[in-house]
């Protein structure tokens, strides 16, 4: 299909795993220019490595998204090297603190809002500079289920995800009379390093295999995703990259939820 973004820039955070890799892929196969970031560069390298990225079209450039400085000088060397952005992706994020409210002291939260609320909030006011110009642009966040059907043993990550679907709205009403549209999706327990380190710990703390904590995972905490399955990543990016595309012109402030049904609500 094309997408109708031959010849954008597109800079793609969480680019070395999981949805961002497989977004960074779709855009480039679509002939955008992307660049990839996140925090540890030799990883970044090696995912960057597995990419298909003809005529130099791929470059990768780690940062740290709790640090204003840190994308600052992000922004310099892909000023550098590819020139203005017109497509950023919002993939980066963490777990961050977990357990039962009365259990997460006030690091726990600060940490993980940090990461997953003010990062989104740092990388926009950065780049927005970018994608106001030219009449065309496009932001993509990647949210959660948990923002809109928060669990009561990640408040401070379905806090900070519900913070960034409100921004993103928000946002979508700023500067679409400028080209640029805002869009958010959310997924339901991808197939990622994320929940691959969270199934870890519940099959250590269940004493059962790993596919056995995904199974009881689903079977008690996640019922209504009715595919009894993970999401693979390449499922959101093909929607992620739908919304960064000229297809996706009349698209804006609106939430994808990626699922198999798992918010419970319309």
């Amino acid at each position: 299909m094309d997408l109708g973004i031959q010849g954008k820039t597109a800079l793609v955070f969480g680019g070395d795993s999981g949805i961002g890799w497989n977004t960074a892929r779709i855009l480039l196969a679509e002939g955008a220019t992307v660049v990839v970031s996140d925090i540890d560069q030799a990883r970044l390298d090696n995912s960057a490595d597995q990419l298909e990225a003809p005529n130099g079209r791929l470059r990768a450039f780690a940062a740290d998204v709790r640090s204003a400085e840190s994308l600052a000088a992000l922004h310099e060397e892909v000023r550098d090297a590819v020139g203005e952005i017109d497509i950023l992706v919002q993939s980066s994020g963490v777990t961050g603190a977990q357990g039962m409210f009365h259990e997460i002291d006030e690091a726990g939260w600060l940490e993980t809002i940090d990461v997953d609320l003010m990062g989104p909030v740092r990388i926009t006011r950065e780049f927005i500079g970018d994608l106001r110009q030219g009449g065309w642009g496009r932001i993509v966040y990647l949210v959660s289920e948990d923002a809109s059907q928060p669990y009561d043993d990640e408040l401070p990550y379905c806090a900070a995800k519900a913070g960034v679907l409100s921004f993103a709205k928000g946002l979508s009403r700023s500067y679409a009379s400028e080209g640029l549209l805002v869009n958010t999706v959310s997924p339901a327990f991808i197939h990622t390093p994320m929940t691959d380190a969270m199934m870890t710990k519940r099959a250590e703390q269940n004493g059962t295999s790993f596919q056995e904590a995904i199974d009881s995972f689903l079977e008690e905490e996640r019922p209504y995703m009715e595919l009894g399955r993970r999401g693979e990543p390449e499922e959101v990016a093909n929607v992620v990259a739908f919304l960064c595309s000229e297809l996706a012109s009349f698209v804006n402030g609106a939430n994808y939820r990626v699922d198999s049904g798992s918010v419970a609500t319309i």
